[in-house]
């Protein structure tokens, strides 16, 4: 499930800083008494009654300026408004209700989303100025919110408020669809969107060979024969040391979370460049999030093959992302449509493979065998002694296995139990995690 985004908005210098390092229990964002210091988001979880939001901070919004840097904050800003689920648009009672204010507060209100107005810098939340009733003018639904940043008083009315307007949990699992989430990753200009389009047979996303068209996460829903299912074209994800349009590094934020609330990723590799430390980082964003795989090299078209060109491709994949061997590689063209209908047979495969249940005793017939073939290691005489294994959880699919000992549980003997559940119940396109307990040691 996805967390919801919470926006904080408004003009510079009202205080949207130090409200976001309050609400985040550290100090993440620069604070300083200049106006425009934030000049990108910042995001942070945070969790309020045992609900988890994505916060993000924002560059103040100053509506009619020629500055370049003032106008690139309000670009950004308006990014966070367009992609957040709850806004906290904060204003500043010592400075009173401003025309900056009331051009913001217009803009919000045409954007369509629940606006939470926060008037900050209240020192007596129980004894408010006069200066405080000006901010009904603004016409938005339910009473502002006096708060104080700097002490953080106020900051749990404030939260209740932006909770009231999202769905509760149970509602949001209840509305999910039945489709496979699809998130489709890789670096700028690998053919994310154009292979989206071939899927379609329209041009329903923006093509560009410029890096960095697709700023934002987009779903797409479809259906075929093959089953129902919805793609998240993401935007492209540069190094680091590039990310020098601030714009990006939300869309940084926005594909992690794709990655994060999907069924299957589909990493991108341009054919044409071949395999790259940067494609390296992405996969290993989905690696890590226990994702179900497939490694897609697209613009194979554009490829001089001979008999040994998919096999010197494929050995430098594997040798690249030597950690996640389980993933299958296809070759494609999104332009010509090469081997499109493959990757949908691909998706069902990985993601039945990551949702597979194996018996205990099954399990533990592999685990018997593979005990016998090689024995546990042994250190300073005291030997690992395995006890039983079980599956604990699929996506990614999840083994406990107890032991005696868990430090003398080696890595490279994990691996090889690893390799022999895979040799003979497949997890195909899947990683999957294996936890060493004592016994004794509490399963929870």
């Amino acid at each position: 499930m996805s967390k919801p985004i919470v926006a904080i908005v408004g003009r510079p210098n009202v205080g949207k800083s130090t409200l976001f390092n309050k609400l985040a229990g550290e100090r993440i964002s620069i604070v300083e008494d200049t106006p425009g210091v934030t000049r990108d988001r910042i995001y942070h979880e945070i969790e309020w009654t045992g609900r988890t939001l994505m916060l993000i901070d924002t560059g103040g919004i100053e509506p009619k300026t020629d500055d370049v840097i003032l106008k690139y904050m309000r670009l950004q800003a308006e990014i966070a408004i367009e992609t957040a689920d709850v806004i906290i648009f904060m204003t500043d009672v010592r400075t009173g209700l401003t025309a900056d204010d009331r051009d913001i507060a217009r803009m919000l209100l045409k954007s369509n989303k629940p606006v939470v107005l926060c008037v900050n810098k209240v020192d007596k939340i129980g004894d408010l100025p006069y200066e405080f009733y000006e901010f009904y003018e603004l016409g938005f639904i339910g009473d502002p919110i006096p708060v104080s940043s700097i002490h953080g008083t106020g900051s749990g009315d404030l939260l209740d408020k932006v909770l009231e307007y999202l769905p509760d949990e149970t509602a949001e699992e209840t509305a999910e669809d039945d489709s496979i989430k699809v998130a489709v990753i890789g670096k700028p200009n690998a053919g994310k969107s154009s292979i989206i389009n071939r899927i379609l047979g329209e041009e329903r996303l923006i093509v560009s060979n410029i890096p960095g068209t697709t700023r934002d996460a987009i779903n797409t829903l479809v259906e075929n024969e093959h089953g129902k299912y919805t793609f998240v074209d993401t935007a492209g994800i540069r190094r680091k040391s590039r990310v020098d349009d601030r714009i990006e590094k939300y869309s940084v934020l926005r594909s992690k979370m794709a990655v994060e609330n999907a069924n299957v990723c589909v990493l991108m590799i341009d054919a044409s460049e071949g395999i790259t430390e940067q494609d390296e980082h992405i996969a290993g964003l989905a690696h890590e999030a226990g994702k179900p795989s497939i490694i897609v090299v697209n613009k194979w078209d554009l490829i001089e093959k001979d008999n040994n060109t998919v096999n010197e491709f494929t050995q430098k994949i594997r040798t690249s992302l030597a950690y996640m061997p389980y993933a299958p590689i296809l070759f494609l063209s999104a332009k010509t449509g090469q081997r499109i209908d493959k990757l949908f047979e691909f998706i069902n495969y990985v993601y039945e493979q990551s949702v597979l249940r194996i018996s205990t005793g099954m399990l533990n017939d592999v685990l018997n065998d593979a005990v016998t073939k090689v024995q546990p290691p042994s250190d300073k005489g005291k030997r690992l002694k395995i006890y039983y294994m079980t599956q604990v959880g699929i996506a990614p699919p999840t083994f406990v296995i107890f032991c005696n000992d868990a430090e003398l549980f080696h890595f490279s003997y994990q691996r090889y139990i690893e390799n022999k559940i895979r040799e003979v119940f497949g997890f195909k396109g899947t990683p999957i995690k294996i936890i060493i307990r004592q016994k004794g040691d509490n399963t929870d």
